[in-house]
């Protein structure tokens, strides 16, 4: 056996140095307690102990040392341990696992809980202290506010979160505007097919990007009201019963202008959108007052239209975390930070100074009185490079140019179309314009994948070019180049 190449015996040396129940019952002895009734599970991350004892025999002060963590970590010899709420006489702590296994993404997208998951918005978080996958459906939180210092492991909770969505639905179920200040953070899913704007690095048009979210959602309620429907899901359902039917609805939100086709185009299924802002800091410099304004718009109506906001940031501080919005999002995570202050002001409670970092989390969810811990997914920046490919391979996005745009420029695009430089896709139009026949700015978005007010300079860039003639009636234009 190879083992005999050494020259002591391996017995010498212990397996590993986890917390053993002669080690909790030899801590509790210094306490003076022999007769406690303990039970242990041993997770990937952490060992959960229970320790049931008869308080009418303690004294108060050993009652106060048991509760806590401190002590424990003194008397245990460990560097954190963190106190879980349990029932009365009982003592419940979560004590690290020296051999911390690493939860891989693959393992919890391939479990049950996510494969056969009925969420609309699956997001695989990691798994239990149990070592149970842990699936969230975003659709219910429905607003996700997430934050932990260098290192807690934030951005890869982001990433756990975009790549569980992308492996569930198609650009036709989801779209994602994504918000990235530091540039590099988000950048790697640029020209995927899910997105709706490329990833937004500027703060002012983060700003503008919020704005286009809002009044999004006010046209959904136009759309969802027009229907006599309560959300999103009943929309889309009578969109499909219609589409059966042959039976189109027309655009109730359409009016002359807003295209050069004479008539409303019919309704189309809505797809889900997810807002994620990687650094809410930056913005909340920025433009803090406006920002509040727009998610407490958002957590009073989003949600039954389908539109989602993923919140995150390493500044735990309450310039930037503000009451408002705590009110507002009631869904949050905290990764490890530095104190107990910190930790109360993301979840309104203490712990996460004493998780362990590289994701592991506490999850507070919407309507439930319990935090649980979570132990995050990890998956390599290739893996997401591929991920990101693969998508990419499948088809081109379809931008919106009004998403980032001020209101400013939008009016400007309206009013001073044919002025500047000619727009690069200029002469692939025209050829597309000739070839056709015709002149439809709807046909020219969908043809070349451009938002309306792009597809509409294009178009006054023809009239003044003398390619194609003025409106006529019914906004309709003639193709007058050969």
């Amino acid at each position: 056996m190879f083992l005999d190449n050494l020259l002591l015996p391996i017995d010498l040396l212990e397996k590993d140095y986890n917390v053993k129940l002669p080690d909790m019952e030899k801590a509790l002895s210094t306490l003076g307690i022999t007769n406690a009734n303990i039970s242990y599970i041993v997770g990937p991350v952490v060992i959960t102990y229970h320790i049931k004892l008869e308080l009418d025999s303690l004294e108060s002060n050993v009652i106060n040392q048991l509760s806590n963590p401190k002590k424990w970590a003194e008397i245990l010899n460990v560097r954190v341990v963190r106190m879980i709420p349990s029932d009365f006489g009982t003592f419940s702590l979560e004590i690290p696992h020296n051999n911390r296994h690493t939860i891989s993404l693959k393992d919890v997208i391939c479990s049950e809980a996510f494969i056969g998951s009925n969420a609309k918005l699956p997001i695989a978080l990691g798994v239990d202290t149990k070592g149970e996958p842990v699936v969230i459906d975003l659709a219910k939180t429905p607003h996700l506010l997430m934050s932990g210092q260098t290192g807690g492991g934030k951005s890869l909770g982001v990433n756990t979160m975009i790549l569980s969505l992308l492996f569930k639905l198609s650009p036709e179920q989801v779209r994602f505007i994504m918000i990235d200040p530091k540039v590099v953070e988000l950048s790697i899913y640029n020209d995927t097919p899910h997105l709706l704007t490329p990833v937004v690095t500027d703060m002012k048009k983060a700003a503008n990007a919020l704005r286009w979210a809002v009044e999004e959602m006010e046209r959904r309620y136009i759309l969802v009201s027009h229907l006599q429907v309560r959300n999103i899901e009943g929309y889309n359902a009578k969109i499909d019963q219609a589409a059966a039917m042959n039976l189109p609805i027309p655009d109730p939100t359409w009016r002359p202008g807003d295209s050069m086709d004479s008539l409303p185009p019919p309704l189309q299924k809505l797809s889900y959108i997810v807002l994620i802002v990687d650094e809410f800091a930056d913005l909340m410099m920025s433009a803090g007052k406006e920002v509040e304004e727009y998610i407490m718009r958002f957590a009073q109506k989003a949600r039954a239209v389908g539109i989602h906001l993923i919140l995150a940031t390493q500044r735990p501080s309450t310039d930037v975390i503000t009451g408002v919005i705590k009110a507002n999002i009631p869904s949050r995570i905290a990764f490890t930070v530095a104190s107990q202050i910190d930790s109360r002001t993301i979840l309104d409670s203490g712990g996460a100074e004493a998780l362990l970092g590289r994701g592991d989390m506490l999850y507070s969810g919407e309507g439930s009185p319990d935090i649980i811990r979570v132990h995050g997914a990890f998956m390599k920046d290739d893996e997401v490079q591929r991920v990101a490919a693969n998508w990419r391979a499948r088809g081109k996005p379809n931008y919106l140019d009004s998403i980032v745009e001020s209101k400013s420029e939008d009016n400007d695009a309206k009013n001073d179309n044919a002025g500047g430089e000619l727009d690069p896709l200029f002469d692939e139009v025209v050829e597309y314009i000739i070839e056709t026949g015709s002149v439809s700015i709807s046909n020219i978005q969908r043809r070349f994948s451009l938002g309306f007010n792009r597809a509409a300079r294009i178009v006054d860039q023809m009239e003044a070019q003398g390619i194609v003639s003025e409106p006529g009636k019914g906004g309709k234009r003639e193709v007058l180049a050969r």
